[in-house]
């Protein structure tokens, strides 16, 4: 399979997600009909089967799925976005939920500020598709997650099945004017069912992860096939690939990555 990735650079994904994070929450409740609650629900509970002593949540966005882990249980969670914007708002949600035990940082998924092996569990929950190479992303998610650890993917999916035209009418005519109702920004809702319709199949996400080092991969679509939960687990030992493109040492994480260093937010 050709290498893919999102559909606009990372510097205009973070300006959008800046410019709608304070209407995000609103609108994933609109466009899921709420659905999108129940799915973060059964994706940490995925994630949480082994009781992981870390997790990391990845592209957490507004916080909704880190404070689900901790709802149901992580001791601890380390939740990282690259949009501040939707960090404030994560911060000032922990606060009024008193959720301690989240710590988040403001950093790029394509290069995480951790150790080799060092998360019992990664999440993430409707980012991947903004990375700009999926192959890439997965071995990353791979290098930091210790030898059996658990990835959780919950990400939209490419419409297909009788259903399709009725959802692709839906995303690609009613939510952007919704969003643009809602948060004043009808491209960045014309985005999504544009990267979603660009997006791997579920089979093919799971090949991608089996080709990363992943075994026990496994999945299950949801409303009507739209949303895909990948639930796989990192093996014993890692391709070359990832091997090779891994191991910053700790000391100099932080430089390396630069003005994009995570900081606490």
């Amino acid at each position: 399979m050709a290498r893919r990735g999102a559909l606009q650079p990372p510097a205009e994904i973070r300006r959008m997600f800046d410019r709608i994070a304070r209407r995000y929450d609103l609108m994933n409740r609109l466009m899921s009909l709420g659905r999108d609650v129940v799915w973060r629900r059964v994706a940490a509970q995925a994630a949480l089967e082994h009781a992981p002593a870390v997790v990391l949540d990845i592209a957490t966005g507004t916080g909704d799925l880190a404070f689900e882990l901790v709802a149901q249980g992580a001791r601890r969670v380390l939740a990282l976005d690259f949009s501040r914007a939707m960090l404030r708002i994560a911060s000032r949600k922990r606060a009024a939920l008193r959720a301690w035990n989240v710590a988040f940082l403001c950093g790029d998924a394509m290069r995480l500020p951790f150790r080799d092996a060092s998360v019992d569990a990664c999440t993430i929950g409707f980012g991947l598709r903004n990375l700009p190479d999926y192959e890439a992303a997965i071995r990353e998610f791979a290098r930091v997650l210790r030898p059996g650890g658990r990835l959780v993917i919950l990400e939209t999916t490419p419409f297909t099945g009788p259903l399709a035209p009725f959802f692709r009418l839906y995303f690609d005519r009613l939510v952007p004017w919704i969003g643009g109702l809602v948060s004043g920004d009808r491209q960045a809702y014309s985005y999504l069912p544009r990267s979603t319709a660009a997006f791997p199949s579920a089979a093919e996400l799971a090949a991608l992860l089996r080709s990363a080092g992943f075994a026990d991969v496994r999945y299950r679509t949801m409303m009507g096939g739209t949303v895909a939960l990948h639930v796989a687990v990192r093996g014993a030992h890692l391709p070359d690939a990832v091997t090779a493109a891994a191991s910053v040492p700790a000391s100099r994480e932080r430089r390396q990555l630069g003005p994009g260093a995570p900081q606490r937010a």
